[in-house]
């Protein structure tokens, strides 16, 4: 579609609604007006337009925490955007990772065990390092630096060992996931990204025998 036959309204704006690309979590919403979606499509960064203030304002110009566009789309009205982005850090400006944290209802069946929560807590640990929150254990972390926070994984990973050892399950999911939490506190130190991690094992399955074999095995059934 082309941006003019998107529906703006009578002041010339578009409401934006911002999603994480990585774990689909609602971000926040805003403005555009067409000035501000041609700006974000040309420099790969959200640009909007304040309603109060009535300018472009570019997400994270003073406190750092752009986004990085990934996917654009608009809905079957043609008057709303949704943005997939990669977020630099918090889009809140509370220090949240989502303005959304709110609720007014919660179903008590909701499911939230799914792999998106390691994106959510490694954008939690990074909000964390950018924006301190004073009595926050992962701050207590980053401050004691390097060496603090590896002999947490180490402490951690003997804590694994123990625990298999014992042969109790729950214990072990227990220690996998303190040391989980821990490691991506190294993971934030050092810069390492989770996609980054990800990639390095895609890397390594696909060129497993075992993938070649499974993936030969689906070409002659088709």
């Amino acid at each position: 579609m082309n941006i003019e036959e998107l529906k703006f309204n009578e002041r010339g704006l578009i409401p934006a609604i911002v999603q994480d690309y990585n774990t689909k979590e609602i971000l926040m919403m805003a403005y555009m007006n067409k000035e501000s979606l041609k700006l974000s499509i040309e420099k790969g960064e959200t640009y909007f337009f304040s309603r109060s203030r009535q300018e472009l304002w570019h997400k994270g110009e003073t406190s750092g925490n752009t986004q990085k566009i990934k996917k654009i789309s608009y809905d079957c009205d043609g008057d709303t955007l949704l943005i997939e982005v990669e977020p630099k850090g918090p889009a809140c400006h509370t220090g949240n990772v989502s303005c959304f944290y709110r609720d007014i209802l919660k179903s008590e069946d909701i499911n939230n065990s799914d792999a998106s929560i390691l994106y959510n807590l490694y954008g939690r640990i990074k909000g964390r390092k950018e924006n301190p929150v004073e009595g926050s254990y992962t701050n207590y972390l980053f401050d004691k630096g390097l060496n603090k926070i590896l002999k947490k994984i180490g402490e951690e990973n003997t804590e694994i060992v123990i625990a298999a050892k014992e042969d109790s399950k729950d214990e072990v999911i227990y220690e996998i996931a303190d040391y989980l939490y821990h490691l991506m506190v190294l993971m934030v130190e050092k810069e390492v990204k989770l996609d980054e991690i990800f990639n390095e094992l895609s890397k390594r399955y696909y060129k497993t025998d075992e993938f070649r074999e499974e993936h030969k095995k689906r070409k002659d059934i088709k």
